[in-house]
């Protein structure tokens, strides 16, 4: 977790450091004699791609790290998005065609949206990869990624568990064969072995909180529901308080609601993933790329994650959750 810190506020500073230098640029300061794009402010047009769903505050955070980094680095974000897997692909199919130059992509089913992940990189377009595809993105020529280490994230909240309060674990995945949604329960599984999966509709949020009622209600041995997206925690939360169980609700990802939720107790702690980050660096990786040849990570994943947020620290993250930073 320490040295995920150090890395980002190393990446932050990289970022600042290139915005003093186009702002003297501009300025009529120092100039690179060669003319570079840095120096003359050139303005590039960057697609932005992902899984968002309908509704889900989550990316709001993504979307709001982005347009940061845009407006900071003289950038066009052209931000779209499908939570259908052959959709998602035919938007970076429209990205290549549209002449962009560098694409930011998520990648939750690296099968269907990976060859058109490739043929960006054979067309010479750079490609970052974030959010989603940990362990696929190399496979398609990406050469830089940001996001949380999922399994990694799952095994911490498994530990968590283990030691505050050990029993039945059921962990919710909302959309079935999604690469980072399946490792996160699988990390919860290894390291508290107590764990099932249970499948809900993720697109119908009252289906999802009949879902986890039905299971709190027919099975009493429940101690922990682990959510992976925050509507879903508040779902659980909701199912949990019908049905009557005592049941821990433990989730990954915040918003503002269950920000004030861990802070009244109602929801254990969060594992946050820092999509606003997520966000931010993958639009600036891509600028740092375009115009000094950059490339962060040394060929791995930088880490935004995972970040855990509980009673503890959860004080001044309430405000930045409600401003959808966190």
């Amino acid at each position: 977790m320490t040295g995920t810190r150090r890395r980002l506020r190393t990446l932050v500073a990289i970022s600042a450091l290139g915005l003093v230098v186009t702002a003297c640029s501009s300025e009529g300061g120092a100039q690179d004699e060669g003319g570079s794009a840095a120096a003359e402010g050139e303005e590039y047009t960057i697609a932005m791609v992902t899984h968002e769903a309908p509704g889900d505050t989550f990316w709001d955070k993504i979307r709001n790290g982005a347009e940061a980094a845009a407006a900071n680095h003289n950038i066009t974000l052209n931000y779209s998005n499908n939570q259908d897997a052959g959709e998602q692909s035919t938007l970076i199919q429209n990205a290549i065609d549209s002449g962009v130059a560098g694409i930011a992509t998520t990648m939750p089913t690296p099968d269907a949206i990976g060859p058109n992940v490739q043929k960006a990189v054979d067309a010479g377009i750079p490609v970052v990869a974030f959010n989603a595809g940990i362990n696929d993105y190399k496979n398609y020529g990406v050469s830089m990624y940001f996001g949380s280490d999922e399994d990694l994230a799952g095994q911490t909240v498994g530990t968590r568990i283990t030691e505050q309060t050990p029993g039945h674990t059921v962990c919710v995945i909302q959309e079935q064969g999604q690469v980072q949604l399946e490792a996160r329960c699988a990390g919860v599984a290894k390291t508290n072995p107590d764990t099932e999966v249970l499948y809900v509709n993720g697109r119908d949020l009252p289906a999802v909180q009949q879902t986890i009622g039905a299971k709190l209600q027919e099975d009493a041995s429940i101690t922990n529901v682990v959510t992976l997206g925050a509507d879903i925690a508040l779902a659980a939360g909701q199912a949990k308080a019908d049905s009557g169980s005592q049941a821990n609700v433990v989730t990954f990802d915040l918003n503002a609601d269950v920000a004030e939720a861990i802070e009244s107790g109602d929801i254990s702690f969060s594992v946050d993933q820092q999509p606003y980050v997520q966000g931010y660096m993958a639009v600036t990786a891509l600028w740092l790329n375009l115009t000094n040849g950059n490339d962060i990570g040394g060929g791995g994943p930088v880490l935004t994650g995972p970040s855990i947020v509980d009673q503890n620290n959860i004080g001044p993250i309430v405000e930045y959750a409600n401003n959808n930073t966190r």
